[in-house]
């Protein structure tokens, strides 16, 4: 081997094992491999070579540059390793024979909301069911009425990932899922498909008081023969008198859902400033909490349910929102912020 290249070789090799810092670590990488770097160098005598000795020369320096790099990645992981062990050298003993301080912490309130949904609508004979946050185009819009570039996909700013899938933007995805996998079976025994399924949604939108790129829903449905409006209204009724606990002043107006016809959205009236008006509200008084209507033939269909013989209804709870009304939250963006001491107010008082 070429003598430079043994003396610059002896050099590399003392450097890197006297070094123990990761920053003089990427300095000397730069010495050596960068485009000025000392291996780099060697190259450039190259042209005062013969022929024969250019080919063995350059094959020594390369076997010299993979010879520098993978002794390189081994020092980096040798000294993260070392910075790992010092991090946990450098810790607190911690007693586990502490006994626990269980007056400490509390659940989220947006936790507690939706337990208290969840034990309202059980008890009206809903099943609880989870459902994935990341779904397919298919679930969570051609199935629900919804082909690929109708604009009411303009009504969601989704997160798509790069194969293909996407965060869900609304707990309706599992709609399909679960007319497929419980209608049957349940239909044949005359009984109706009665489900919710809570769950956290994206959307790709600017955050103010009352919006949130990352919130809660919990999507409800009913399925059976001459299921109607009426069914729907006295369902969400019930629910946010034992939510709140008390008559909540509530309205319904037309609204758009290509999965849902006739669509409405149900109001209630802002607890937080009595109606008069403020920020959570958009000075309206109001605040939509949730999207509902009857299920769409089309949708039915598509979960394998006969339309001409079953009708049914759907309903998209804003949990957060929910949570904002009952314990007076007057910024949806404090309940995703972390903050002990805006979380540490609430506790489970169910």
């Amino acid at each position: 081997m070429n003598e430079k290249i043994i003396a610059l070789q002896n050099e590399i090799t003392e450097k890197l094992s006297a070094t123990t810092d990761l920053s003089e670590l990427e300095n000397i990488r730069v010495a050596t491999l960068g485009k000025k770097g000392s291996v780099t160098a060697l190259l450039k005598g190259m042209k005062d070579l013969s022929p024969e000795e250019r080919k063995s020369f350059g094959a020594e320096v390369n076997s010299l540059k993979e010879l520098v790099t993978r002794k390189i990645e081994e020092k980096i992981k040798e000294l993260k390793e070392k910075e790992i062990q010092a991090e946990i050298e450098a810790m607190p003993l911690f007693d586990i024979t502490t006994p626990a301080n269980l007056q400490r912490g509390s659940y989220h309130p947006i936790t507690l909301v939706q337990r208290q949904c969840e034990t309202i609508f059980k008890s009206m004979g809903f099943a609880v069911i989870d459902y994935p946050e990341i779904v397919t185009d298919y679930e969570c819009f051609e199935a629900l009425n919804i082909p690929k570039h109708h604009p009411a996909r303009d009504m969601q700013d989704t997160y798509y990932l790069d194969n293909g899938q996407l965060l869900k933007s609304h707990t309706s995805a599992a709609q399909n899922a679960i007319l497929k996998k419980y209608g049957k079976d349940l239909m044949e025994k005359g009984m109706p498909i009665k489900a919710i399924f809570p769950g956290r949604c994206f959307r790709n939108e600017a955050t103010d008081a009352c919006h949130e790129n990352t919130f809660f829903q919990m999507e409800g449905v009913m399925v059976d023969k001459d299921i109607s409006i009426s069914n729907l209204i006295f369902f969400m009724k019930t629910m946010l008198s034992e939510v709140f606990r008390k008559d909540i002043k509530v309205r319904l107006r037309p609204g758009f859902f290509p999965f849902v016809e006739p669509g409405f959205e149900l109001d209630i009236s802002c607890l937080i400033c009595g109606g008069d008006g403020c920020p959570s509200c958009k000075q309206s008084g109001w605040l939509e909490l949730c999207p509902c209507g009857m299920i769409h033939p089309n949708v039915l269909s598509e979960g394998g349910i006969d339309p001409e013989e079953y009708t049914g209804f759907a309903f998209g709870l804003g949990l957060t929102r929910l949570a904002m009304m009952k314990y007076g939250v007057k910024d949806i963006r404090n309940l995703n912020s972390g903050s002990l001491k805006a979380m540490s107010q609430f506790t489970d008082d169910e």
